[in-house]
């Protein structure tokens, strides 16, 4: 036994597993995926490719003459973050703002995610914000997509948005006029919109993404994105019932969290289901149950952001009295926080070394769970070891389902793993070729879920353009220049929601809504104090960027880890080494982001912004 094993022995003596056996194991199921083309091998969605983002099968389009608005206000987004931040504004009183929005209606991802079982992955209680103020109780504990998308309705009704709201209509440029000291929104209907303050809120999954597969344009079948799923052609909705598929070849391209929703109603329905895989999800149970309705109309006032706080507490690893939640996110964290495992260990000297041990260890246990469940439930046992995730529990963001494992059990479908040759090699006029194989399919579908990680200016087609005619993307060029995240020098009265260089969460809309209470009460603020100008100072934003800088560094540690994960939009598809420290979150995390701007309204001198 060498001094390592003896070592792991005395700390671990029930062990069932060789660590160094599944470190191996990982490292060589991550390099036979890397790619030298990291994020480029996907396609940006433009000209032959612009309809998987701008099309859309949910409305009619309206015609409309353009319109001709002096503003306090403009919002680009009606997602969660730009419907957050309009209720926020409402609530200060400010009411004379219009939100732009490219979709039909409310919603934002929402609008367009209505493939087959798609769900929020995050408790509804901690998801769906705002269910205090609107008296409303989710039917689940993890909500469906029909009942997100009428809940982004219900707040827009609530706070009387829809009168705010230019729906079928997309932002084609936002230009700051400095003579008049404010911004011009230009439109692809031609409207002229002037306002005080912009607020970017297109949110990180706006823009599909779309592999580049040689051979993609030749392809004379039907296709189409989940993002925008054609019940035309596979009939039935959100619930199933996809029997026009009944005679038809159907491939999915991409086994991430969308691919986990849908995948097991295509294989109910579909003649013959090829579902090609790079890289498996770790795939825990979902366990979803309905409300129970005595405890919900229970809970004191105030719950909700308790519950949210909670559950950030938790997933951080930190000091919690009891988990509120209690689900499948916080039993990961529970396993695997740094803290609680300290805790745990009954000693609060623990070496980082020892720290970092116990962490790996733990989440060695928590993915032989994951993979043993691909045994239970997978008949096929070459799908079932296929279907293995090898990797740490967080270089993907984990998913919970039911049903996909037990999918790869029926006949009619066949899961086609494309690891060795780092994806599907090409696609023909009527096939998918993968190992060499051909497989003729009357449909492809991307399951291929959104850019999140790629240059901002290619998730967002339009141009920001501040004073000095300088571009934000220009300004942004080697990474992120921002105060809190939220608003950069040069870019007067403008502002941003996002998830760089502030508090990161996997339950955004969380992040968001405090993201839109601080902004909103800085716009208040500018017009409460009679000014018309505000302006994050150079020294401000410089401050913030060396502060994100020296906290990431502080947690280089999660940056190893990244790198020495499987490719994935984690870490920009194996290519986190190259990422600027500059674009990381606030590594104290969410709570402690809130914490600091809580601080930083309640001094009431907006420290590092200059009015004019």
């Amino acid at each position: 036994m060498t001094p390592e094993q003896e070592r792991l022995h005395n700390m671990f003596p029930d062990l069932d597993f060789d660590p160094q056996a599944l470190r191996e194991k990982y490292r060589s199921e991550r390099d036979k995926r890397l790619r030298d083309d990291g994020e480029s091998q996907y396609l940006e969605i433009a000209d032959e490719f612009a309809h998987y983002a701008e099309d859309d099968p949910y409305v009619e389009d309206i015609e409309r003459d353009p319109l001709d608005l002096k503003l306090d206000v403009v919002i680009v987004g009606a997602g969660f973050s730009g419907l957050m931040t309009a209720a926020r504004l409402k609530e200060k009183g400010i009411d004379n703002f219009k939100v732009i929005e490219s979709g039909g209606d409310f919603g934002g991802t929402w609008y367009w995610n209505r493939y087959p079982g798609a769900q929020c992955d995050i408790e509804s209680y901690c998801y769906l914000p705002l269910l205090e103020e609107t008296g409303f109780m989710p039917q689940d504990k993890y909500s469906f997509a029909p009942e997100i998308f009428k809940h982004t309705q219900r707040i827009g009704k609530y706070f009387n948005l829809y009168e705010n709201t230019l729906f079928q209509t997309r932002v084609t440029k936002v230009q700051w006029i400095e003579a008049d000291q404010e911004w011009e929104v230009s439109t692809h209907r031609n409207d002229r919109i002037r306002a005080q303050f912009v607020i970017q809120a297109t949110g990180p999954a706006n823009r599909p993404k779309l592999p580049g597969i040689p051979g993609i344009k030749s392809y004379q079948g039907h296709t189409f994105h989940t993002s925008r799923w054609d019940y035309k052609y596979t009939g039935g909705d959100h619930s199933g019932n996809l029997t026009n598929l009944a005679n038809k070849r159907v491939a999915v391209i991409g086994t991430g969290a969308t691919a986990i929703q849908c995948v097991p109603f295509l294989g109910k329905h579909a003649e013959k289901l090829y579902v090609f895989q790079r890289t498996p999800s770790p795939v825990d149970l979902r366990g979803n149950s309905k409300t129970d309705k005595d405890w919900y109309s229970a809970l004191e006032p105030g719950w909700q952001r308790d519950r949210r706080e909670n559950f950030a507490s938790v997933l951080a690893g930190q000091e919690f009295a009891r988990d509120l939640v209690a689900d499948g996110w916080t039993d990961i964290a529970r396993r695997i926080g740094l803290s609680l495992m300290n805790r745990n260990s009954g000693s609060g000297d623990l070496d980082m070394e020892e720290i970092m041990l116990r962490s790996e260890i733990a989440d060695f246990q928590k993915m032989n769970e994951i993979r043993a469940r691909c045994d239970t439930d997978v008949s096929n046992p070459l799908a079932a070891e296929n279907l293995k995730p090898w990797y740490r529990q967080f270089c993907k963001r984990p998913t919970f389902n039911d049903e996909y494992l037990k999918t790869f059990s029926l006949p009619n479908v066949e899961l086609i793993d494309v690891s060795e040759s780092k994806g599907v090699e090409r696609i023909t006029q009527n096939a998918v070729i993968a190992n060499g194989i051909e497989y003729e399919v009357d449909c492809i579908i991307y399951a291929t879920g959104f850019e999140i990680t790629t240059s901002a200016h290619r998730r967002v087609d339009f141009d920001t353009v501040g004073r000095n005619g300088l571009s934000l993307y220009q300004h942004w060029n080697d990474g992120f220049r921002t105060l809190h995240g939220l608003s950069s020098h040069g870019f007067p009265n403008w502002f941003t929601i996002g998830i760089n260089q502030n508090g990161l969460s996997p339950n955004m809309t969380a992040m968001f809504d405090d993201q839109a209470v601080h902004v909103s009460y800085v716009i208040n603020e500018v017009k409460k104090r009679g000014k018309k100008v505000a302006e994050v100072t150079a020294e401000a934003e410089q401050q913030w960027v060396d502060h994100i800088i020296e906290l990431a560094g502080s947690g280089m540690a999660a940056s190893s880890f990244l790198q020495d994960c499987t490719p994935g939009y984690y870490n920009r598809e194996g290519q986190s080494a190259n990422s600027s420290t500059q674009n990381s979150p606030y590594v104290p995390g969410i709570n402690a982001f809130n914490d600091l701007l809580r601080g930083w309204r309640e001094k009431d001198d907006l420290e590092g912004i200059s009015l004019r």
